[in-house]
């Protein structure tokens, strides 16, 4: 009797331990729980910054730029100008020819030369080294913006000569040529010739880019 009573009553102590320890491994999965649920809160918590980091990555434009398109532009900025005095060059020279307002036509053509000379130190002040062929390029924008100024600086002089001969000067009311005349002429011919080579490598640039596109006169 006692053995099978100590049978029945011996399943019971097994019985409360594997309670205890269902009970101990619910705790322990409480605990984790909670465990979790705190790193969960700091995750919360840390999930601001974490957003910011990426959306501040994207925001940044240093992956998609272009040095060479930005370069570009900055050169297109400058030859957006270089074109500004023709007219009243071609307009100084035309009343030097007719012996008519030659005070103003020097003033205009010193004028032309300095924006010109102008242009040849901003360009220097640029960095086209990402551009193709760029050195051949900055060499004949230099070229021809010196010519140009020193043609405006000739025919500035041809005026002043025009003007202190008096009539003698004009001839059937044309300016008589002199060595001015000349020596104009041919930096006006050089400044020509050098701004069909840069007219041609700015515009091979400038259809890469989507830019402006520049005629030699337009130089």
């Amino acid at each position: 009797g006692r053995g099978g009573g100590g049978g029945n009553g011996g399943p019971r102590w097994p019985l409360i331990a594997a309670v205890g320890v269902g009970l101990a491994v619910v705790g322990v999965g409480a605990g984790a729980l909670l465990g979790s649920g705190s790193k969960d809160d700091d995750a919360k918590d840390n999930q601001p910054v974490s957003a910011t980091a990426p959306a501040s990555t994207e925001a940044s434009p240093s992956p998609t730029v272009d040095p060479a398109r930005e370069q570009a532009v900055e050169l297109d900025k400058l030859l957006a100008h270089s074109g500004d005095s023709r007219s009243s060059v071609i307009n100084a020279v035309e009343d030097v020819k007719a012996c008519r307002d030659l005070d103003k036509a020097a003033s205009d053509l010193r004028e032309a030369a300095k924006q010109r000379k102008q242009l040849v130190t901003d360009l220097s002040g640029l960095s086209v080294d990402k551009l193709p062929e760029h050195e051949a390029l900055s060499e004949a924008l230099r070229k021809a913006w010196k010519a140009s100024a020193s043609a405006d600086d000739h025919y500035a002089k041809w005026a002043d000569q025009t003007k202190g001969k008096g009539k003698k000067g004009c001839k059937k009311g044309s300016a008589r040529n002199t060595e001015q005349t000349a020596a104009g002429n041919r930096e006006s011919g050089t400044a020509t010739e050098q701004k069909k080579k840069a007219s041609e490598l700015w515009n091979a640039i400038a259809r890469q880019y989507g830019l402006t596109e520049r005629a030699p006169t337009q130089l």
